[in-house]
């Protein structure tokens, strides 16, 4: 009996860096911090976590690297021509990619389950169902 993996792609805003995702994420998750408003321009982020053996891209992509609240560096790969935001990647969570969930091609991924950060939710944000 062949089980049907999910595949999804997503691609950076002018093409030259594309992903590859089988299967389901691990998590979805919306993230109030300070730094996440700051990589999206936006008043939050929200982000899908895989392991890295679901995921693979194609493309060039630049790496910055800051240390997180919590003193483990978070890195972020993005595209050299347009800035998007492609991966992060969490040095106390080597195992794993997570992935802007904007990025994709589709939206049919799993609604978040959580948020963190909860602390610096701008105070006029509401949604129709809590996270």
């Amino acid at each position: 009996m062949k089980h049907n993996v999910k595949v999804r792609t997503a691609e950076c805003s002018c093409g030259q860096v594309s992903l590859i995702c089988k299967g389901e994420p691990i998590r979805t998750a919306i993230c109030h911090c300070f730094a996440c408003q700051k990589r999206t321009g936006s008043v939050f982020g929200v982000q899908a976590r895989f392991t890295k053996s679901q995921v693979t891209y194609s493309g060039d992509v630049v790496e910055y690297t800051r240390l997180g609240d919590s003193g483990n560096q978070v890195s972020y790969s993005f595209c050299p021509a347009c800035g998007s935001t492609m991966m992060l990647t969490l040095s106390a969570l080597p195992d794993f990619v997570v992935i802007p969930i904007g990025v994709f091609n589709s939206q049919d991924l799993p609604q978040p389950s959580f948020a963190v950060y909860e602390e610096h939710k701008h105070s006029w944000l509401k949604f129709a169902c809590q996270v």
